[in-house]
């Protein structure tokens, strides 16, 4: 029987109704594997093992085995010969291989701390990277290493506490490991595997089932069920060991002595088969490694290891395409707002000294931050609830030249202004223009080629507001000069001075064009619709203005991505990367992210072809209140092979 499972599943309600099922029968029955138990019975005497996977690092080593136990920590050949030890205390085992070696994580029984070591290809231990202390006791641990060979251990503790830390980048462990965030996790959970290639981490709940959660620091906390206890899945009694080949998973059933295999269709887990394992007593631990014989296995029960071959080779997936990954350079100090706060940032290019320029990013929940270029806030205008905003420079107030910064002030529909002082950089409140809009939202700003400066604002029910402001009494103005209307919500939306065009956001249905000039007709053209690169929410949008070409940048929140799209029709495709964790400096990467702003302006340094800021949605590394994220322009560049 071929069971469909890892859907979404309220299992309190499956109880209380006692109608709702995983299951669904496959047409075709699958062929039950056979499982073939090596010669010798028991092959040492072992708590927990693991057989070494592949053979990266050394040859030979897919014929290895690691065991921690209370003399130590050991590998051994094929043939049970000791090759290497350390001595300690440990339990707990996981491990991946690479170029350099091996990297292991364990726990230390004396310490009760989790542990990294390295196993060079000359079978010599590093020097241990200790985990912290955590405040509960460690029931597990595995090991997940990203697209972007960043290395995590997940630390699985009692009554549903866990914890994520990041403890090598491209296979060198850190001085010092940090904490990326905590996870609330099952409750009776004490083993872990994760797939590398999907992103999937993989947690048992002894007297339920097995979870899936997205393993990526990024990623929000969410679970699935792979497969629950009967009546409403297919697990007879309880789920502890895991094991995960290309393809494959294996989840042994202790009370019951069983075997459950499961092959991969797509984003799902089905049910393959249920093997007895007669010979064991409460088979708890399991390891596997894909051969071209089918899977050799590792099964640890009340007397020791075992070793067997199951005549099964799962079909692995289809690698699905990497975006590239681009380490966050500077991130701005929190936002004073908890919760979902940080939404749109705006930077303003220092006329005299780039170098000295300033972020804008808006607090949704309370006001406006100003940072510089090192991510410090260097004020904070307590002026309500901003949720975009836009700088444009030679604005006159009363008669002097300031730039102008312009918010949408969701507490009282109106658009906020602010005076920046061209020298210094610091933001004065000079008042609000109100608008009829029921339930303003995002905002974009544009200089028309008189030199007026516009502001476009939009509602949650598709209207934009397109206004021309003065200052001329010193007091701002704004004349209303169009209108126009998308279908369903907006937000994002930036202008193109330079060949006067507006580009607009629809966040569950396409990006839109149209000429910006207020006596301009309002029709709109598509520039990209949701489906292929874009993921829906479309929120940021900003333009990039090089000295050769011109690029839309879209914030595709519905996959944590950031698209870039020639800035012309026929608006090519140019790529899509993501914003991701920089181990050396200890900062997080950005996800979910709902504005975002870039200039091509050299601010100098790395600076000096531009600079992109981007809202990140999910703080880690610590966790905390929302903020700010820089990225330089040339790694975008060369990331996609931009001019």
């Amino acid at each position: 029987m071929n069971v469909t499972l890892h859907k979404p599943l309220l299992l309190s309600l499956c109880i209380a109704l006692a109608a709702c099922q995983t299951a669904k029968h496959d047409e075709q029955p699958s062929a039950v594997p056979s499982l073939a138990f090596a010669d010798g019975a028991v092959v040492m005497d072992a708590e927990n093992a693991q057989l070494v996977r592949d053979d990266r690092f050394w040859p030979g080593a897919d014929q290895l085995m690691i065991r921690p136990d209370a003399r130590g920590l050991q590998l051994f050949d094929a043939q049970g010969q000791l090759l290497s030890q350390l001595k300690g205390r440990f339990e707990g085992l996981d491990h991946r291989a690479g170029g350099h070696g091996l990297l292991v994580a364990t726990i230390d029984q004396m310490r009760q701390q989790a542990v990294l070591l390295g196993l060079d290809r000359a079978h010599r231990w590093s020097q241990p990277l200790y985990i912290p202390k955590t405040d509960f006791a460690i029931e597990g641990l595995c090991l997940y290493r990203d697209s972007a060979r960043n290395e995590f251990v997940f630390l699985l503790g009692e009554d549903g506490i866990g914890e994520q830390w990041l403890i090598a980048a491209d296979e060198r462990l850190l001085s010092a490991p940090q904490r990326v965030r905590g996870l609330s996790l099952p409750p009776e959970s004490g083993y872990c595997q994760v797939d590398d290639q999907s992103g999937e981490l993989l947690v048992n709940e002894e007297g339920v089932g097995v979870w899936s959660y997205a393993a990526d620091a990024e990623a929000p906390l969410l679970r699935q069920p792979v497969d629950i206890r009967q009546p409403f899945g297919s697990i007879a009694q309880a789920a502890a060991g895991i094991a995960l080949v290309p393809g494959g998973l294996l989840v042994l059933d202790p009370e019951t002595g069983a075997l459950h295999l499961y092959r991969q269709d797509g984003g799902a887990w089905l049910s393959h088969s249920v093997l007895p394992l007669d010979a064991l007593v409460e088979p708890e631990q399991i390891s596997a490694r894909l051969t071209q014989r089918g899977l050799e296995l590792l099964l640890i029960d009340e007397r020791g290891a075992h070793r067997a071959r199951l005549d099964w080779q799962p079909e692995a997936s289809a690698a699905t395409p990497v975006i590239p990954v681009l380490p966050a350079q500077v991130q701005t100090e929190p936002v004073p707002s908890l919760g979902d706060a940080a939404d749109d940032p705006a930077i303003w290019v220092n006329p005299n000294d780039p170098s000295n320029s300033r972020v804008l990013g808006t607090d949704k929940k309370g006001g406006l931050g100003v940072y510089d270029m090192a991510g410090k806030q260097l004020q904070y205008l307590s002026v309500g609830r901003l949720n975009n905003v836009d700088v444009r420079s030679g604005f006159s107030l009363d008669g002097k030249p300031v730039d102008l910064a312009v918010a949408s002030n969701r507490d009282h529909n109106s658009l906020h202004l602010f005076a920046i002082d061209q020298r210094s950089g610091w933001l004065s409140d000079i008042g609000q223009i109100e608008t009829p809009l029921g339930d303003i939202y995002g905002l974009c700003m544009f200089k028309d080629e008189q030199g007026a400066i516009h502001a476009i604002a939009n509602d949650k029910d598709g209207r934009f507001l397109q206004y021309r402001l003065d200052g001329v009494t010193g007091e701002p103005r704004g004349e209303l000069v169009r209108s126009f209307k998308v279908e369903t919500q907006p937000e994002g939306c930036v202008a193109d001075d330079r060949n006067q065009r507006l580009y607009v956001g629809e966040e569950d249905v396409a990006v839109w064009t149209l000429d910006a000039r207020a006596d301009a007709p309002t029709v709109l053209e598509k520039v990209i619709g949701v489906g292929g690169p874009v993921h829906d929410d479309i929120e940021g949008l900003a333009l990039y203005q090089g000295e050769k070409a011109d690029y839309l940048v879209i914030s595709s929140q519905g996959n944590d991505s950031y698209v870039v799209l020639d800035a012309r029709a026929p608006y090519a495709m140019r790529g899509a990367f993501r914003v991701g964790l920089n181990a050396q400096l200890g900062i997080d990467g950005a996800s979910e992210t709902d504005g975002l702003e870039v200039t091509s302006a050299n601010l100098g340094g790395i600076w000096s072809r531009g600079m992109l800021v981007v809202q990140d949605g999910r703080k880690r590394m610590p966790e905390g209140p929302q903020n700010y994220k820089y990225l330089p322009w040339a790694a975008v560049a060369e990331a996609l092979g931009l001019d």
